[in-house]
């Protein structure tokens, strides 16, 4: 197949209609828009979400709730995922955590949660650790320390 032998799928393009171009062309007169009225003047378009006059639905729905201004994302890590992954002696953080590909790209700061058991003394350093967390860690030999 060469470059000049392409040719698009049948069906697939339509011609460009070209209203108001005679009465031959059956499209000519009011150019498909009607008689009269709201809608076969220029410039007439419904607003977003508009439903014919009755109330829009989003505007029938309660509010509820709100979004705090001091809340904080984290990227959660626990103890059993440690566990699997490193050695004692080293050192965890969201670099070595994302070098192994045990976190995603996000530059949200990293917390260290409690689920699993950990055996091997390692050196994590994060911004925050659930208490159990840190227990688990010390309990085992390693260190905690908390990066600002």
């Amino acid at each position: 197949m060469k470059l000049h032998e392409i040719t698009s799928t049948p069906g697939s393009t339509h011609r460009r209609k070209r209203v108001g171009r005679g009465d031959g062309s059956g499209m000519g007169k009011t150019a498909c828009r009607g008689e009269k009225g709201q809608h076969s003047r220029t410039g007439s378009s419904y607003r977003p979400f508009f439903e014919g006059g009755q109330i829009t639905f989003f505007r029938r729905l309660p509010k509820r709730g709100f979004k705090s201004m001091s809340h904080v994302d984290y990227t959660l890590v626990n103890l059993d995922i440690i566990e699997a992954n490193f050695d004692a002696g080293e050192t965890v953080n969201s670099e070595t955590l994302r070098a192994k590909s045990l976190i995603g790209k996000a530059e949200l700061p990293l917390k260290i949660l409690a689920n699993g058991e950990l055996t091997k003394a390692v050196t994590v350093q994060a911004v925050k650790f659930s208490a159990a967390a840190a227990a688990k860690i010390e309990a085992a030999g390693g260190k905690v320390e908390v990066i600002a």
